[in-house]
């Protein structure tokens, strides 16, 4: 009787050894992309984006994760867009247009300083 408990004790922690590995693991970075148009117009840029990233050994959904936001060609959703990307504490936020990369970065400094110093351009 011994024996046989001694066997199921083994092969328990046998089978849930690889689950406890996978636990340990690092988490995976995640990019924040957002962009000022809409996925359709975006196509181009974005598969060129993620060629590269493959090139670099980045597969998505393997070992990198991407969070996409779109403003749908509205400005004033740019702020909001990137305030979620930064509460959800992306590693990285990419943006392939200049105004939506100012919006990421008058909404960091926004939340890290006084407000009232922010650059004028924000």
């Amino acid at each position: 009787m011994k024996r046989r408990t001694f066997i199921s004790l083994i092969g328990g922690a046998a089978a849930a050894w690889p689950l406890a590995a996978r636990a340990q693991q690092a988490a995976v970075p995640v990019v924040g992309f957002f962009s000022f148009l809409s996925p359709g117009p975006s196509a181009p840029h974005l598969s060129a984006y993620l060629r590269g990233l493959n090139e670099e050994g980045y597969i998505e959904g393997q070992n990198v994760g991407i969070d996409f936001r779109w403003a749908e060609g509205r400005s004033d959703r740019l702020p909001e867009l990137a305030a979620d990307l930064v509460r959800r504490r992306v590693s990285v936020i990419v943006t392939p247009a200049a105004v939506s990369g100012r919006a990421a970065m008058c909404y960091r400094y926004s939340e890290v300083s006084n407000r009232s110093a922010a650059p004028a351009s924000c």
